[in-house]
């Protein structure tokens, strides 16, 4: 059975993804997560979410997915341990150290390899079965047909819906060599988002629109029967960003998508969810 996992930046967009049909969310905590401007969970917070998420019968994930620096990684495990302590589902994360440190501490411990770990291919997907990782988040730019020829026990999740960007997953330097924020510690100015001119040799070319870096949202609506059929376990939508509104439509969406499946029904979306 595929998992539908939507992304939370508070409370109330939590409340809204477990009311809606999620069967898994993902959130972060103040420190450590690669989306360090949405609202994020203080650790008593942490804790209520955890509880409120477990008491309906779903799982939760939590992100500890920036690149960890040498002065930091101390207190990065102590948070690791928190959160297995406390009985989170999965730690989501991008460090190669702070996974393998984590699961010597913890061995337990359920741990999903970021989409910036930037996984595109066999071998680095052995490497992440051989450290002890549970599931793979695809690299964004993967086409569903190569993550179809990619054969591993691990559980596979990639992205159904939501924002992309047009650099790679995890690659980016983008906003850190133009205004010091890197992407790999949570805090991507999303250069990509603005207006921009084309020039070519100090001539203006004409583009269809100014925002010729960012591309158009996912939707996979149009596909989700191939998407259903495939080896994909956990269909993850981008976002923890978004309103409460946001989420609570998303979540409806796919769910209703989801169960059409399950029931051999014609996997066609409500139309009334689209607006």
């Amino acid at each position: 059975m595929k998992e539908l996992l939507i992304p939370v930046g508070n409370m109330e967009c939590l409340k809204m993804a477990i009311m809606n049909g999620a069967d898994a969310v993902y959130l972060g905590g103040k420190r450590f997560g690669a989306r360090a401007f949405a609202g994020n969970f203080l650790d008593d917070e942490m804790v209520e979410a955890i509880e409120y998420v477990h008491l309906y019968g779903k799982k939760i994930y939590v992100t500890v997915n920036t690149l960890i620096y040498e002065s930091e990684f101390a207190s990065a495990l102590e948070y690791v341990g928190f959160l297995y302590e406390h009985g989170v589902d999965a730690v989501i994360m991008q460090d190669i150290g702070l996974m393998t440190a984590s699961l010597r501490q913890y061995p337990e411990l359920i741990i999903h390899a970021s989409t910036q770990v930037h996984t595109t291919n066999k071998e680095a997907v052995k490497f992440l079965e051989r450290i002890g990782v549970s599931r793979i988040v695809f690299a964004r730019e993967l086409s569903l047909e190569e993550i179809e020829l990619i054969d591993t026990p691990l559980e596979k999740e990639a992205f159904i819906h939501g924002a992309l960007c047009i650099s790679y997953s995890g690659q980016c330097l983008f906003s850190s060599c133009v205004m010091n924020r890197s992407g790999n510690r949570g805090m991507c100015a999303q250069m990509c988002r603005l207006p921009y001119q084309l020039f070519k040799n100090e001539q203006k070319i004409e583009t269809e629109g100014k925002y010729i870096l960012s591309p158009k949202e996912l939707n996979t609506t149009s596909i989700f029967k191939e998407i259903m059929d495939s080896t994909i376990l956990s269909l993850k939508v981008e976002g923890r960003m978004k309103s409460p509104e946001y989420v609570a439509c998303v979540t409806r969406l796919y769910r209703d998508l989801i169960d059409k499946y399950e029931q051999n029904k014609p996997v066609i979306p409500d139309e009334t969810l689209l607006k």
